[in-house]
């Protein structure tokens, strides 16, 4: 068994898809629509064909209570991996990126976090090598 898509809610999808594609640099894997239902997912360039994320318009209430409740807790939606955070920080930034922390030493990682402008925190972490 493995993951093969997992789910952020976002606010606006096509705002999403800026973020996602422009500011990170994933690229969009699935676009597709039936009535006013939009599948939309992004994936890693260095991995096109792993794990998928599905950038979901979060029309749901309880979601959407949800994704309010941990951004006000300041805890991000979804966690990303990198082998240079400083260089990924530099780069995103330049694009316009918003980070509500620099890049941060803590217990075996670097972590940074920046709000996607739908609604969500994104943590990038780059492990410590020993």
């Amino acid at each position: 068994m493995k993951i093969k898509v997992t789910s952020v809610y976002v606010d606006d999808q096509e705002k999403a898809l800026h973020f996602y594609t422009d500011v990170l640099g994933f690229a969009k894997k699935t676009d597709f629509s039936q009535g006013p239902y939009r599948w939309l997912t992004v994936t890693s360039q260095e991995d096109p064909d792993g794990t998928e994320l599905q950038l979901a318009l979060n029309n749901n209430p309880a979601a959407k209570t949800y994704q309010q409740a941990i951004f006000q807790q300041n805890q991000p939606a979804i966690m990303l991996f990198t082998d240079d955070l400083q260089a990924d920080y530099e780069r995103m930034k330049a694009r316009g990126a918003e980070f509500t922390m620099p890049p941060t030493d803590v217990t075996a990682s670097k972590i940074a976090m920046l709000k996607d402008t739908c609604g969500n925190l994104v943590q990038v972490t780059e492990l410590k090598r020993w």
